[in-house]
């Protein structure tokens, strides 16, 4: 005899099946069965079969349940399966042959051990031991409430696999079969979505394919005010520039790089948009200086951009064949979960990566500069849109720190030499034949990044830094995204991605408070919505409420220093020159806001033309906001961050902000005074 988990819970012998009535044994059955050979706690089970409320009696028809159990076993002859009594609770024992959930088990692990063909045939088979509604016959809100879906989730994982191996093997339409039910059943699973697009597109219904992107597309931002991840956006994009998704191979040997420059602009076929090449031999490119050009005895480091003969010998030397081993790629970019918002931003980044170069501009990558407050989500958004727009780059995308763990600017030719590693044999200039994107993350200074823009002038860049560099892009072209605080709609996304759309839900207005007592800050949001997740228990209205009394203080996670709010407006600081971080927190712990150039001259003792300069550098570092022209605001974080750190500073202004003594030149270096170098 077998039970029957997977669906309405009965009794069989493999010929005959006998449905237990909805009956308060029948939910404790259900209750033992779902936890075979494990002590299920006397209270727990008194929740199970009556909820919350117990009779008084509870104890006693609880053992009179057991008893009629007892009986239903000895009417079918499964005796053997007793119900056992244990101190504090009941067991029921039972394995793969006597119960239906554990045989389902028992399948998927064997088939995770096999190949792909005997793996679809035994996850099939465990899918089969699936009859009807779960649990449809038990008479239990919690079982239902918190078993049903797990469960139901076991399954899922189990269907999705089987779509992936159907997909692989290019049988698209059987996955079209099984696809078709699931994503009307659970319409914001997105990643069943996905592969029904793929499915519909390989079988040549683009139109369907798109519609359906759309119906999901639909579905999430309505109900639950965020857009599809960013696999969907990607195959969304492929789909419109009608690209060959073609079918998934197994993976093969890639080829060395002399292979394939062997025919110029040959792509293999086993390379995989959005991965790196592998590191050979960091000699083909030589030893790049701050300004791009290889360095040797004749040829000086310059600032600025190299000339084009400079250009020329840094491209031969990448393109120079090597002969290497062939290693493993470096792992793919990071990822980042329930990203949203910043909609132009995205569409506006996505169009300048992906928009084919006009004739003659062939030696300008086109690049991006993200700038704004530390902690802004600058990197997150230059990640997430790296993501959607990497089938673009063959030659793979690469994450390229330019800032010590320190705070300290990387050299540029410390970033050039990682990036030979990581981009051997001409990858990303253009002369392997495909593109690569780089994402150089935390610029300090222009100067870090003007070589390896020239150098790689036939792929792309995202640059994000807390500076504007200006002068980057008045030497280099690009396009410039200064990110604010998200709007109060993006912050509730945001937590509702995060949290759970059922927790938000249930105190909205809480948590357009906890927005705002995190000033709409991602990376406060972000610690936030952590910290909500470890403490399921934890109002959202109660949190709100302490972090109002210290938003600074308490937006930070323990076992993360990186994770700090403070600590990152702290390095913030440190980066600056110590005459400009003393500036900011004077200006910042005013309460006069917005700022002008007159009121900050006041406030810090110095003629209004300096005080202007000071203004024009803290803007620059991301500390300041423009609204007006002319008029300035310190975001509410740092305002509290700064009265937090100011404590005695504040008083006479140092040296470096006096104004000059009779006698003295104003400006060291003939163009701006010493405390705004």
């Amino acid at each position: 005899m077998r039970f029957q988990l997977l669906g309405p819970l009965s009794v069989t012998d493999g010929r005959d099946v006998v449905m237990l009535p909805p009956s308060k044994p029948t939910a404790l059955l259900a209750a033992l069965l779902l936890r075979p050979g494990s002590i299920v706690p006397t209270d727990r089970l008194r929740d199970i079969v009556w909820g919350e409320e117990h009779p008084t009696t509870a104890k006693t028809a609880l053992q009179s349940c057991v008893l009629r159990l007892r009986r239903l076993f000895a009417k079918y002859g499964i005796e053997h399966q007793a119900v056992v009594a244990v101190a504090g609770g009941y067991r029921i024992d039972a394995d793969a042959d006597t119960l239906d959930l554990l045989h389902f088990r028992r399948l998927v692990a064997r088939a995770a051990a096999s190949g792909n063909d005997s793996e679809l045939y035994t996850l099939r088979s465990a899918l089969s031991l699936w009859q009807g509604g779960l649990l449809s016959n038990v008479p239990s809100d919690l079982l239902h409430r918190d078993e049903v879906p797990r469960l139901a989730e076991e399954r899922l994982r189990v269907l999705e696999r089987v779509c992936d191996i159907e997909l692989e093997h290019g049988r698209c339409r059987e996955a079209l079969v099984d696809l078709w039910e699931v994503t009307r059943v659970y319409p914001a699973h997105e990643r069943f979505a996905e592969q029904l697009v793929e499915a519909l597109y390989r079988t040549g219904r683009q139109t369907e394919a798109l519609a359906e992107y759309r119906r999901i597309k639909g579905h999430l931002r309505e109900g639950l005010g965020v857009d599809p991840r960013a696999e969907l956006q990607r195959l969304e994009l492929a789909i419109l520039r009608g690209e060959d998704l073609g079918r998934a191979e197994p993976t093969r040997r890639r080829a060395a790089p002399s292979e394939r420059t062997a025919i110029p602009g040959a792509q293999s076929p086993q390379d995989t948009p959005g991965s790196l090449a592998t590191p050979r031999s960091p000699d083909s490119l030589g030893s790049l200086g701050s300004s791009g050009s290889p360095t040797s005895p004749t040829s000086p480091a310059s600032p600025g951009s190299p000339a084009p003969a400079d250009r020329e010998a840094v491209a031969t030397s990448i393109a120079s064949p090597v002969a290497t081993p062939i290693v493993s790629p470096p792992p793919p970019l990071p990822s980042v979960p329930g990203f949203t918002g910043r909609e132009a931003e995205v569409s506006s980044l996505v169009h300048l990566l992906t928009a084919e170069r006009p004739e003659g501009d062939a030696e300008r990558a086109p690049f991006a500069v993200l700038s704004g407050a530390p902690g802004i989500g600058k990197s997150a958004l230059a990640l997430h849109v790296a993501h959607l727009v990497g089938r673009h780059f063959p030659d793979g995308c690469l994450l390229l720190p330019l800032t010590r763990p320190d705070g300290s600017p990387r050299p540029a030719e410390e970033a050039a030499d990682e990036l030979r590693r990581a981009l051997p044999a001409g990858r990303g200039t253009g002369l392997s034949g495909g593109r690569s994107l780089l994402v150089l993350d935390d610029v300090v200074h222009p100067d870090q990044v003007r070589p390896l823009l020239t150098a790689y002038a036939c792929g792309a860049a995202i640059v994000t830094s807390r500076m504007g560099l200006a002068a980057l892009v008045a030497t280099h072209g690009g396009t410039v995204h200064r990110l604010g605080a998200l709007d109060p709609e993006q912050s509730q996304a945001l937590l509702t991605a995060v949290v759970g759309r059922e927790r938000i839900a249930a105190e909205p207005t809480a948590a357009l408070t906890l927005a705002a007592a995190c000033g709409h800050h991602p990376l406060a949001l972000r610690i936030a919505a952590a910290r909500l997740l470890t403490r399921p228990r934890l109002r959202l209205a109660d949190y709100a409420g302490w972090l109002r009394n210290d938003p600074v203080g308490r937006l930070s996670l323990a076992d993360d220093p990186r994770m700090s709010v403070p600590q990152r407006l702290d390095e913030a600081l440190q980066r600056l020159p110590p005459a400009l971080a003393d500036a900011h927190l004077r200006l910042a712990g005013s309460p006069h806001h917005p700022l002008t150039a007159s009121g900050a001259a006041g406030l810090l003792g110095l003629p209004e033309d300096t005080a202007e300069q000071v203004i024009e550098r803290l803007l620059d570092a991301g500390l300041l906001e423009e609204g007006q022209p002319g008029a300035f605001w310190t975001h509410d974080l740092l305002r509290a961050h700064a009265l937090r750190a100011a404590g005695s500073s504040v008083g006479h202004a140092p040296a470096l902000l006096r104004p000059p003594r009779h006698g003295e030149s104003p400006q060291l270096d003939g163009s701006r005074p010493a405390a705004l170098r």
